[in-house]
């Protein structure tokens, strides 16, 4: 019988000021920057049964084992979870970044109509980034449940002019929010710098191709369903190694269509077609999608599962609970969070990184 392995990286040290030369013994890098560490792995196996096992173990058994010998599966896999990411539209993931979300649309979840007209999308746009927000997530269409779909021509009309604006004005990237080929098009060659899709590029058939040739970084995100229907009694198998073989399918098929795999980035989708536990599940575990190779986005800012766990129905009040998920995020090396509070997200994460960086303070403060 035969099964898929699925490694998850564990045991998670913040050293970011160690040198090569002074690495624990036993310890691999999580994916070669921002300075974390990792000593043990789970191993998931899921067995064409459906059974799934999963064991813990330290690397140095690893290579006891033989594990962890060149050109087996665990090896490759532990490359792929320890090779560098490379820069994407000029951004390092030294740090974890911070992308600001602009929703130029009447009816999104959380801030619908707040930035409704261009002018007030753009000054939200350039206070973000005076927040410190590293990438702009323009959008025009809102894809909370039971959403409404957009018509190209009317999400057109809504983002366009705030691409336009800021194209060349602002030193952060901007990111086009959207599931249709022609919207990605079009504001790729309005100044956008990045596509960051929902639905992965599956949404519209001409996606792949214009992704492809658009020639820049592409965020997949998972969703079962769609924003009309997704949160109607969402069921999975495994959660997480769903969501992982699924992104781990849509990368393929990027591939296959011509995008580089240097050119994606994986978003497990919190909220989209999940439960509360299906959303905690992939939170705790959201290192398990390193094994994927390339970058990860985690956006779970304000989302519905906070205010069901504290009771919190106002979405604007469920700050402390996103702070909490984008640490967590970032603690198991996650390298873009996706918040609306750009402000409060910045000064979390410098904290978190000066309490990690404290031992090798000369002087102390």
């Amino acid at each position: 019988m035969t099964s898929n392995h699925y490694i998850r990286p564990i045991g998670l040290i913040n050293a970011p000021t160690v040198k090569e030369e002074e690495r624990f013994f036993g310890g691999l890098p999580l994916t070669g920057d921002g300075g974390l560490f990792y000593s043990a792995v789970e191993i998931w196996q899921r067995m064409n049964d459906g059974q799934i096992s999963r064991n813990t173990i330290s690397l140095g058994e690893l290579w006891e084992k033989e594990f962890g010998l060149d050109g087996s599966e665990i090896g490759q896999a532990l490359e792929r979870i320890s090779d560098p990411r490379g820069r994407l539209a000029g951004l390092s993931f030294e740090q974890a970044l911070i992308m600001g979300i602009v929703n130029v649309t009447p009816d999104s979840f959380s801030d619908g109509g707040q930035s409704f007209t261009t002018q007030d999308a753009v000054d939200h746009a350039l206070r973000l980034e005076d927040e410190g927000a590293d990438i702009l997530d323009i959008g025009g269409e809102s894809t909370r449940p039971n959403a409404a779909v957009v018509s190209v021509e009317d999400e057109l009309k809504r983002v366009m002019p705030v691409i336009e604006a800021l194209a060349g004005r602002v030193d952060a990237r901007i990111s086009i929010d959207t599931r249709k080929a022609q919207v990605m098009q079009e504001a790729v060659h309005g100044g956008a710098d990045m596509i960051n899709d929902v639905s992965a590029l599956t949404y519209d058939e001409e996606s792949l191709m214009v992704a492809a040739n658009c020639g820049v970084p592409v965020i997949l995100m998972h969703a079962q369903g769609v924003p009309q229907t997704m949160q109607d009694k969402p069921a999975y198998e495994n959660v997480l190694l769903d969501v992982f073989d699924y992104l781990s399918e849509r990368i393929e098929a990027c591939v296959k269509a011509g995008i580089s795999r240097s050119q994606l980035i994986v978003d497990p989708g919190i909220g989209f077609g999940k439960t509360v536990g299906h959303n905690l599940e992939l939170i705790h575990s959201v290192s398990l999608f390193h094994g994927l190779g390339v970058p990860i986005l985690m956006g779970a800012s304000r989302k519905g599962f906070i205010g069901e766990i504290n009771q919190q129905p106002t979405a604007d009040l469920r700050l402390p609970g996103s702070l909490s998920v984008a640490l967590s995020a970032v603690s198991q090396g996650i390298q873009i969070v996706r918040v609306h509070d750009v402000r409060e997200t910045r000064q979390a994460l410098d904290i978190w990184r000066a309490i990690g960086q404290a031992g090798t303070i000369e002087g102390g403060v």
